[in-house]
């Protein structure tokens, strides 16, 4: 068992910003478990389900196939030494999967080392598990910025490999059904195998969109699994009304902050005496998803105090607010969250002070990229980064990186 050190040390680990919570649990476990990169996998995390530090050459290759099937062969609750396909190599892998369902996964520093303190080290990711699946529930500003900053350059990336590669590929084929090619076997074996790898590049924007985004009618009915156990003691009677099965699919972090949002305005409607009806709705169109909170009760919903507490997600993510509720004719809350975050200039919403590497700064921090890898790609040091970084923080008079994020994105920096 951790004794009250490593205790300490752990809540400093879950206490910070969870796009640097890998980078924190390393050091944490690095003086016991011994290690040269470390990962935490879980689909919860819909912009950034890999959180990793270490090994460059390791970390930096590692991908979303090579993780579900080290998750697959690690049973939930349990921690073993196995050797996986890890950043295209075949290595030592000591994985401990939660029961919840997350993966760690640390390359010793000796393939030759035992696993030490199995059950130790589970019992501490239990603990960093947990935290990160309550951030992610909660959807804090700071969790909604990085995951729609992952999302938006995820989707780049992948919309510039999947034109260049079919480019490429019609190229391929365009020579091959050439009628001046004399070897015809060659050619249709040649053609089929090309033929075969465009259908799958062109399927790979799908299958990451499938797996980063929710049915708005699935995140819905968590929602009313979650709504009818929070209320299950409750006298009032409950109405759902949920979004049509075929409306448009909504990006994992707005799931997570609906819900969220949703679950926080129910709470503020029950603290109302004498409440006996609450009826919830989720609606989308083609630009949002709407959420309708209404009740029969007495209209003295505590909107000062709703409010505060919805405006950090609502600013993020650029969604609008309105709160009503009048004496003896109850309380409304209608929430409007936009799929995609609102076009803009930079010079209409950032900092005129802004010099070019500042805005290139922001623009990386944007994308969620952490100090290292801004380092290595605008060539500088980590120390000027931090630099730079501190800077950003006070110029645009926000808090933390998330915010910094949430500014870049309503202002299309991360477009330049």
């Amino acid at each position: 068992m951790p004794d009250s050190a490593d205790l300490t040390a752990l809540r400093d680990v879950i206490e910070g910003p969870l796009r640097e919570i890998a980078d924190r649990f390393s050091r944490f476990l690095a003086d016991r478990w011994p290690h040269q990169a470390l990962v935490i996998f879980t689909r919860e995390c819909t912009g950034r389900p890999r959180k990793v530090t270490g090994a460059r050459e390791i970390t930096d290759k590692i991908t979303i196939a090579e993780l579900e099937a080290l998750k697959a062969s690690v049973p939930p609750g349990h921690q073993l030494t196995t050797t996986a396909s890890l950043g295209g190599a075949t290595r030592t892998v000591w994985a401990v999967q939660d029961p919840i369902g997350t993966l760690l996964a640390l390359v010793p520093r000796s393939s030759r080392t035992r696993f030490p303190y199995p059950a130790s080290l589970a019992e501490v990711f239990g603990v960093v598990a947990t935290s990160i699946r309550q951030q992610v529930t909660q959807a804090s500003p700071d969790y909604l910025a990085e995951s729609r900053a992952a999302s938006s350059e995820r989707a780049r990336t992948i919309a510039e490999m999947a034109a260049a590669h079919e480019t490429a590929l019609v190229t391929i084929l365009t020579t091959l059904r050439s009628s001046r090619l004399d070897d015809h076997r060659a050619r249709l074996a040649a053609t089929d195998s090309a033929s075969a790898a465009l259908v799958a590049l062109r399927s790979a924007q799908k299958t990451d969109l499938a797996q980063s985004e929710e049915p708005a009618h699935t995140a819905f009915g968590r929602l009313r699994r979650e709504i009818r156990q929070m209320l299950r003691h409750h006298d009032a009677r409950l109405d759902f009304v949920a979004p049509p099965k075929n409306g448009r699919p909504i990006p994992g972090e707005i799931a997570h902050a609906a819900r969220a949002m949703t679950c926080t305005a129910v709470l503020a409607f029950t603290s109302q005496p004498e409440l006996t009806r609450l009826r919830v709705a989720w609606s989308t169109d083609s630009t949002a998803l709407h959420l309708d909170i209404r009740d029969q009760g007495p209209g003295s919903l505590d909107s000062a105090g709703l409010r505060l507490q919805l405006d950090g997600r609502a600013k993020t993510l650029g969604a609008t607010v309105r709160i009503d509720a009048l004496p003896e004719w109850g309380s409304h809350v209608a929430i409007s969250v936009p799929f995609e975050p609102a076009a803009g200039r930079t010079d209409e919403t950032l900092p005129s002070n802004l010099n070019r590497r500042e805005l290139e700064v922001l623009r990386l921090v944007a994308r969620g990229q952490r100090n290292k890898s801004i380092a290595d790609a605008l060539g500088i040091t980590e120390s000027t980064v931090k630099f730079h970084v501190t800077g950003l923080l006070k110029k645009l008079d926000v808090t933390s990186r998330g915010e910094a994020a949430a500014l870049a994105l309503s202002a299309g920096i991360t477009n330049l």
